[in-house]
């Protein structure tokens, strides 16, 4: 049979009832040694009159609901069914720089490196909202459509370089452009675009570009700064372990540095918001809860899945059942005990009493004396 459990963790709840059922075994041991030491054997019925086996079947009820309870914590499933399941949230395009200035390792490794961990690192903080990716450098390529399928997104990412285009360079305008016509509703406003790259821009007008998309289908742009911006960094060039070489323009080695106004530009006009994060790590699960969250939700398409049945409730009845069970034997054993606690009747009071031999006796000497007198 297939069964799913659904949290592997509530089964470090047994070792829990396994302390129950030590410390309960411990305590009887100890009672019935200090029974032992308080009375003889012949008066041991009367003080300890539950017997070892009723406590020992008890004490197995007890623990079997208590182990019962813990399957229903940890979500055994088995069986399958079909449910539609409503899908809501956003759509957020990222725009990935792939250009050879983001193979600059002023950040560790790479400022493209970093750029997809933080990417990943969004995704992984998403439920429900659809993701896709535009690479671009000189040309512009949309590498991942919009999806909900997270796993196969990243792996994705993973392969992406500076060899996914044809042109050197750096567009973002044109990226933009891409990206904005990649969004399946044009009309609502539940759409993000959020760009990585160091800044770097050949002429393509991205604040220009970003202002009317935002106008025209209300997209909002947030912006994620890479690289150094004071000093910069050189671009190294593919070459032999022995030997690296970094790339030159007219002799000389290029050395790139973040432009972080135009980033800042773009999402200033765009109601969206600038990370300039430089060199430094940066939490982006909190830069997605507190920016990109917040963009407009929408309903998406109901979702057809087939999933587990649960199946707590049987488990839970089933405690139930067997705690119900204890409260009835300690009942009977209560009432079965009450009458007989002492081995001792004790008459009804409206009962005559029968004289004894002793008072018989004595009332017949008292008479013959009285004849005598």
């Amino acid at each position: 049979m297939d069964i799913q459990i659904g949290n592997y963790a509530n089964f470090n709840y047994l070792w829990l009832v396994a302390a129950v059922v030590a410390v309960t075994v411990a305590a009887a041991v100890a009672n019935r040694r200090a029974v032992a030491r308080f009375a003889t054997k012949n008066l041991t019925p009367f003080l300890f009159p539950s017997s070892g086996r009723r406590r020992i079947f008890k004490l197995g009820i007890v623990s079997a609901a208590l182990a019962t309870m813990v399957l229903a914590l940890v979500d055994v499933r088995w069986g399958k069914t079909w449910r539609e399941v409503p899908q809501k949230g956003i759509e957020v395009m990222f725009l990935l720089d792939v250009s050879r200035s983001m193979l600059a390792e002023d950040v560790t490794p790479n400022r493209l490196e970093r750029a997809k961990q933080q990417i990943k690192d969004m995704v992984d903080e998403m439920a429900g909202d659809r993701v896709g990716l535009v690479v671009f450098a000189g040309d512009v390529r949309q590498k991942i459509p919009l999806t909900s399928h997270y796993n196969d997104f990243k792996r994705t990412l993973d392969e992406v370089g500076p060899h996914e285009v044809d042109r050197g360079g750096s567009r973002i305008g044109d990226a933009i452009g891409m990206a904005s016509e990649a969004f399946l509703d044009k009309t609502s406003d539940h759409k993000a675009i959020v760009i990585f790259t160091d800044g770097e821009d050949h002429e393509s007008d991205p604040v220009a570009v970003a202002e009317a998309m935002h106008q025209a289908n209300g997209i909002r742009m947030f912006t994620v700064g890479l690289g150094d911006g004071e000093q910069g960094s050189r671009v190294p060039v593919q070459s032999s372990p022995r030997h690296r070489s970094y790339l030159t323009h007219n002799g000389e080695q290029i050395w790139s540095k973040m432009n972080g106004e135009v980033l800042k530009q773009i999402a200033l006009k765009t109601d969206g918001a600038y990370i300039p994060a430089g060199t430094k790590q940066v939490d982006m699960t909190s830069v997605y809860r507190q920016y990109v969250a917040q963009v407009n939700e929408q309903d998406f398409e109901t979702a057809r899945i087939n999933s587990y049945i649960p199946r707590y409730q049987w488990f839970v009845g089933l405690a139930l059942l067997l705690l119900l069970t204890d409260t009835l034997l300690s009942s009977s054993k209560r009432a079965s005990a009450v009458p007989h606690r002492y081995g001792v009747e004790t008459p009804p009071q409206d009962a005559p009493l029968k004289p004894s031999r002793h008072s018989k006796s004595s009332t017949h000497r008292t008479s013959k004396h009285t004849h005598a007198a």
